[in-house]
């Protein structure tokens, strides 16, 4: 799944010397790659221009430390850089990569967002010893915003419930998702989403894992649940065909192997029988 590396260390400050960087910019859910081998730049381009309270620092990883930007077009990219999709580099370059990628990404939306106080409008500057802005009129301080969001795979004996929503990119067969709204736990917006998605009523929640998803800020976190009553209804905003898949059906295809989604089909695909 994609997931930070395990060698990795976070850093809230910029190190004092800081030698053979490697620097993640981003435009949106753009990223700038070298044309041959699909690495990030060492430095910031200097045809960027990018001020330095546009660099964020990120961690270490391998030895040398990283750091996020951001620009605000894609129009122009250095020689030798391309941009290119967060979402095109799976399967592309390795998977640890994409998962620093990925943080990197967030924290450089983050600090896009909120170069100015949500309260009052003022310019926003750093807040020392931790990744925050802080307001110098009002006092407001901004962290970076993470969504949570369930992922819930509904099993009925021996078939599993598999859905194509309709706002996914790929519109593959996955396992039912949504966002948990103020004042829920995660387990309660399982069970809303659920309803509101096909109309069923389901129980035995049982944790399964989480992941950040950087698409462009959310925490994924994965559970399976028991069919319990209803029929399949599905809402038509969200959710474009809903159906059991068993033992003896043809497995649909099913989202990237860095996805949690894949992981959670993976590991409660039905089995054929006989098999």
């Amino acid at each position: 799944m994609l997931k930070t590396p395990a060698a990795f260390t976070s850093l809230i400050d910029t190190p004092q010397h800081v030698d053979n960087p490697l620097t993640f910019i981003f435009h949106k859910s753009q990223i700038l790659l070298r044309s041959g081998d699909l690495a990030v730049p060492g430095e910031a381009p200097p045809e960027l221009s990018l001020p330095p309270e546009r660099l964020h620092p990120v961690g270490l990883w391998q030895g040398r430390y990283c750091q996020a930007a951001w620009t605000d077009s894609t129009e122009f990219a250095p020689a030798g850089f391309e941009w290119h999709s967060l979402r095109s580099m799976f399967g592309s370059v390795d998977d640890e990569f994409v998962g620093l990628a990925g943080r990197a990404s967030q924290i450089a939306d983050w600090a896009r967002t909120h170069r100015f106080c949500g309260a009052c409008g003022t310019p926003m500057g750093r807040a020392g010893g931790e990744r925050a802005y802080q307001c110098g009129a009002c006092g407001h301080t901004a962290y970076p915003q993470i969504c949570p969001a369930m992922m819930v795979l509904i099993r009925d004996g021996d078939k599993v419930l598999l859905a194509k929503h309709t706002r996914s990119p790929g519109r593959l067969f996955t396992a039912l998702a949504g966002f948990v709204e103020a004042g829920e736990s995660v387990e309660e917006a399982v069970h809303r989403e659920v309803y509101e998605e096909v109309g069923l009523r389901v129980h035995d929640l049982r944790y399964f894992s989480s992941q950040s998803w950087p698409f462009p800020n959310s925490l994924m976190i994965a559970y399976t649940a028991e069919y319990l009553d209803g029929t399949i209804r599905v809402d038509p905003a969200e959710i474009e065909e809903a159906r059991w898949f068993g033992p003896d059906d043809e497995w649909p295809e099913t989202p990237h192997t860095i996805s949690i989604a894949s992981a959670l089909l993976a590991a409660n695909r039905p089995v054929r029988r006989g098999s």
